[in-house]
């Protein structure tokens, strides 16, 4: 089925052809043509975005569309090289290793990347999804912002989608929209986690999880379930939920209160290795030693994980792989081959900072 954007750059350019909107003549506003085609302005925009590098249409700026001569030779500029990556975060933690991937797998096939990050924020979403569309890239790599909450931003995903443009999710998606998606299995994974803190003797353990991202979600949900199947303990559990925007000291304000209570938990689960390195220093802080007085255990194998005193158990995000599989995806796609999504099941990764209960 035709798409918004083709239909209505084709329905244009058989009017320019026909003679209905002569040479030189000026085309109706954009208001008047989202009524006319029942569309968006971004469809309008990109439509005649394509007329006008095809020389159909001459845009003035404040003056309006008007009809070029486009009986004259004209030469078509080459189909985009460029693939939009929007992440939402760039130059820390694991997402130099993911953009990494990406760029190996699609320079070799002579694509360059266009980055842009949200830092977790959806008004920042949106301008990234606008200089995407407005570059007119080839292709998409998305990693959702805030996918648990409600997204302001869904005109602009259905005229990517209206478009069909190929477009992919990495780290998490957004359920109303069917994109393929390369992701971890975050839910039995730190099920896997919890049950190895079970075995090591921990029966009060405490997690933390950032809720405002469905990865963070699924890694609750997890330890939510390890214990469900511990019933005998199960009342020992505490749970700490915080968003994006909340500050570490504000999260790390919340794990002293715990650590005051009467139930002190001998275990802290953290929702990623970034969170779990704060509590560490944190506890350090307070005069606790860890794993010997309470242990701590991540998500992700940060590279610095392994390097911090002591070495943190977490579960392995394999970044480059993740980057490199959705490098060869956004290609398959873009060349119409049939894909489908990739689910990680990240092993745990045994280092120094959790422990046997005393």
């Amino acid at each position: 089925m035709q798409n918004k954007f083709k239909k209505v750059k084709e329905a244009l350019k058989e009017a320019i052809i026909s003679g209905q909107y002569s040479i030189g003549a000026k085309l109706p506003t954009e208001t008047e043509l989202m009524a006319q085609y029942d569309v968006s302005r971004y469809t309008i925009r990109r439509a005649v975005g394509d007329l006008e590098e095809e020389h159909f249409i001459n845009r003035i700026q404040g003056g309006g569309m008007f009809v070029q001569d486009w009986h004259r030779e004209w030469t078509n500029d080459a189909d985009s090289k460029v693939i939009g990556i929007i992440t939402t975060h760039i130059a820390d933690y694991i997402f130099p290793s993911i953009i990494s991937g990406i760029d190996r797998v699609l320079s070799e096939k002579g694509y360059s990347i266009l980055i842009s990050n949200t830092h977790n924020n959806h008004e920042k979403e949106r301008k990234s999804l606008i200089n995407m569309l407005d570059n007119k890239v080839a292709g998409l790599i998305i990693e959702p912002t805030q996918s648990a909450l409600k997204n302001p931003n869904m005109d602009l995903y259905h005229e990517i989608q209206d478009d069909q443009i190929p477009t992919l999710f990495i780290n998490a998606s957004y359920p109303e929209l069917d994109f393929p998606v390369i992701t971890n299995d975050d839910l039995e994974a730190e099920k896997e986690m919890v049950n190895y803190l079970f075995e090591l003797g921990h029966e009060a353990i405490l997690g933390i999880f950032q809720v405002g991202d469905l990865q963070g979600v699924h890694r609750m949900n997890g330890f939510i379930q390890a214990y469900q199947q511990q019933p005998a303990i199960a009342y020992k559990s505490n749970l700490i939920m915080y968003q994006s925007g909340d500050s570490f000291e504000k999260v790390l304000k919340r794990v002293a209160d715990y650590l005051q209570g009467s139930e002190v938990p001998t275990a802290i689960v953290c929702y990623n290795d970034q969170l779990a390195i704060r509590v560490i220093d944190f506890l350090k802080s307070k005069g606790l030693k860890v794993p010997a007085d309470i242990s701590v255990v991540g998500f992700d194998d940060y590279q610095m994980s392994r390097y911090i005193s002591p070495s943190l158990t977490t579960l392995n995000h394999n970044k480059t792989k993740m980057g490199e599989d959705a490098g060869q995806m956004v290609l398959d796609m873009i060349q119409d081959k049939p894909v489908e999504s990739i689910l990680y099941q990240p092993p745990l990764i045994k280092r120094n900072s959790a422990g046997k209960v005393k």
